[in-house]
């Protein structure tokens, strides 16, 4: 399948599937998306001291680099965990040039190599603050007892991949959370939130990113 290196309007890259008119972030602004939808709805609901997260579809790495570098302000200790089934290779995440982007320069640069080469499989710290555990996995054999705070749900599109969106993996996402922790996805669609609901999840319509009116998040009751 053919993939491009694509600028978005924030002035970040992301990786496009033109096969599926799909691409791995929004063509409006992929940092931009992923501050707004991740960490203003996800992350900053969290006070305490360490928040365990799971993200469906570490991708690019956007998400993790920028959950890293946020979490310092935050006062936060963060366990992370990453599913991937088709991980990105080298070449790519290297054009994407999101460490210097983040406005981290040369630091910002090495920690997200430092994401990208850490070995799959193995808990490893990146940075005192912040460890990754990357899983190679179909997300639909998932399963875990209720370990994580906060799921980030990045899969592609329910248009391109609608397996990925239904009650069985949503029923796996609200076991893997704990009482009162949080789903937050960029998807606002109304069988995206009845799957939600069906399985138990309390659901929210928030404002959407640039270029979407509305995104979701849901909670473990």
């Amino acid at each position: 399948m053919e993939r491009r290196i694509v600028r978005t309007a924030d002035g970040s890259m992301t990786i496009q599937l033109p096969q599926w008119q799909e691409q791995y972030h929004s063509l409006h602004g992929a940092l931009q998306e992923s501050r707004h939808v991740f960490i203003r709805h996800g992350l900053h609901n969290f006070s305490r001291r360490s928040v365990d997260i799971l993200e469906v579809g570490f991708g690019t790495g956007l998400n993790a680099l920028v959950t890293l570098l946020e979490a310092p302000d935050l006062d936060l200790s963060v366990g992370y965990t990453a599913l991937e089934a088709f991980p990105v290779g080298e070449a790519e995440w290297q054009a994407l040039g999101y460490g210097a982007l983040a406005g981290k320069g040369a630091e910002g640069e090495a920690l997200f190599h430092a994401l990208h080469r850490a070995p799959w499989g193995q808990q490893c710290p990146i940075t005192p603050e912040f460890t990754l555990h990357k899983i190679l996995t179909d997300f639909r054999e998932f399963s875990s007892q209720p370990a994580f705070d906060l799921v980030y749900f990045d899969a592609f599109g329910a248009r391109v991949q609608p397996e990925l969106w239904t009650e069985d993996v949503f029923a796996r996402m609200y076991q893997a959370l704990r009482p009162g922790g949080f789903l937050v996805t960029y998807s606002a669609r109304g069988s995206v939130r009845r799957a939600m609901q069906a399985v138990g999840f309390r659901t929210e319509r928030l404002p959407g990113p640039p270029g979407k009116r509305e995104m979701l998040r849901a909670q473990k009751c």
